[in-house]
């Protein structure tokens, strides 16, 4: 039923119009270009499109709105939004600040709407396998987690990477331990625009003992997104910028102790079939939030997960910031 609108159709808004576009449900494009809108009306003949934000508001036959303006944006629009009784879909983050965030939960709670956030991994079918995995014992215990989210660009002058690549890592690591970091450090480094790390790395400590880190960066001569896990039978690999059926990657190394000396045991690396329960993430994503309004069921990824990841990515910020401030290392190289 074509009952939504989106709000911001720029680099990624374009692709979540497409998603919706497939699944008969977007009826209006809200965007301030009319460059944008006038591209997305030659491919959508039969949807509309406005500039203005108050009008998508006051539409009655609009139930849902998805926001993927600018994160500066995401707490005044969503919050206009959910005042205006509809249900609402953010892109991450969703927020800058804590509080914001606090006060969007509980506005949705009270005025019993859908708060949905766009951590997209969730709704990936390697990653849905890989939980699958893990909740079985496969590889045993998980003992450490990190991910690399590289490419040269999308480069941004208003967020640093952090906030930009980020998120989707903290999300999934969080859902795979099941537990909040008790520890976090993050280091930036700055390059292209003052103040604006161009590269983080995050390290996170668990209560269980699950060790993570998370490396971020949009100055790699290459695109990487890679997520490995380890644990105590074995090992696995998420590379989603292979090929389907080898997106998913199971390694069955493991660790035996002869004279009270670790010695590896390497196996072959085994793919995981996915592509018998393939479908797009972004369009699984969107089919996601739909089933969550229609059935008023708290989604995976709500706004309680949205600020759980928010609160992680400010710990993060309050430590880049310290390391920022800190004082040179004075020893010397010999």
């Amino acid at each position: 039923m074509k009952n939504t609108a989106l709000i911001g159709a720029g680099y990624w808004g374009k692709n979540i119009a497409r998603s919706l576009h497939e699944l008969g449900a977007l009826k209006t494009v809200c965007d301030s270009s009319d460059a944008v809108k006038a591209n997305l009306g030659k491919l959508y003949p039969d949807v509309s499109f406005t500039g203005d934000l108050k009008s998508v508001l006051s539409d009655g036959e609009i139930k849902s709105v998805f926001i993927a303006s600018p994160a500066v944006m995401h707490y005044q629009q969503a919050s206009e939004a959910l005042k205006a009784g509809k249900n609402v879909f953010v892109e991450k983050p969703l927020s800058l600040i804590v509080e914001d965030a606090e006060e969007l939960i509980k506005l949705a709670e009270s005025l019993k709407k859908i708060l949905f956030v766009g951590h997209i991994l969730h709704y990936h079918p390697a990653v849905i396998k890989m939980k699958k995995i893990i909740a079985d014992g496969t590889i045993g215990k998980l003992q450490y987690i990190y991910s690399n989210r590289l490419n040269l660009g999308k480069i941004r002058t208003e967020e640093n990477i952090l906030w930009s690549f980020a998120p989707h890592d903290i999300s999934l690591i969080l859902s795979l331990t099941d537990e909040n970091p008790s520890y976090v450090n993050c280091a930036g480094s700055y390059f292209l625009s003052p103040g604006v790390a161009d590269i983080t790395m995050t390290n996170l400590k668990f209560p269980s003992g699950i060790g993570a880190h998370i490396f971020v960066s949009w100055l790699n001569p290459f695109k990487e997104q890679r997520l490995i896990v380890t644990g105590s039978k074995g090992m696995l690999v998420f590379e989603d910028t292979k090929p389907t059926d080898e997106k998913l990657i199971s390694y069955s190394h493991t660790i035996e102790w002869k004279n009270s000396i670790p010695i590896p045991q390497k196996a072959e690396p085994s793919f995981i079939k996915i592509s018998d329960i393939w479908e797009e993430p972004l369009k699984a994503e969107c089919s996601a939030f739909l089933k969550a309004v229609e059935t008023g069921k708290e989604p995976l990824t709500s706004g309680k997960e949205g600020l759980k990841v928010l609160k992680v990515l400010k710990d993060c910020q309050t430590s880049i910031e310290k390391q920022d401030r800190s004082s040179p290392c004075k020893g010397s190289l010999v």
